[in-house]
């Protein structure tokens, strides 16, 4: 049986090329010469795209933001655990108390309206 898997996986193997097809039309070389060159141009464009924000001021910009943006978090006062369990507590008997009183006046609408008709 194993002297099967193997000749199966191996016979699979060298039918097959690099690509997927059957088509042996790239070698394994071309192939991993043309991701070289993907690799290579998504670098040109990422270097690129990172040199042309440099320039321009838009990092140092996005510097600033972020620190700002932190030091006005540190300044915030967050809620104690009690206080979060407390606020939770409150919210969800309100969304019960809402629902409660749409399907009253729904219901209180639907009668109403059978009654005209």
């Amino acid at each position: 049986m194993a002297e099967w898997t193997i000749a199966a996986v191996l016979k699979t193997a060298s039918a097959r090329t690099v690509d997927g097809g059957s088509n042996p039309s790239l070698s394994a070389k071309e192939y991993m010469s043309s991701d070289a060159i993907l690799i290579a141009v998504w670098a040109v464009v990422v270097g690129g795209a990172f040199l042309w924000l440099w320039r321009s001021g838009q990092l140092a910009r996005l510097t600033l933001y972020i620190q700002q943006t932190r030091e006005e978090l540190h300044k915030c006062t967050w809620p104690t655990w009690e206080e979060l369990k407390g606020s939770t507590v409150v919210v969800g008997i309100s969304i019960v108390l809402l629902g409660v009183f749409t399907v009253l006046v729904d219901f209180v609408f639907t009668v109403f309206v059978r009654w005209l008709t």
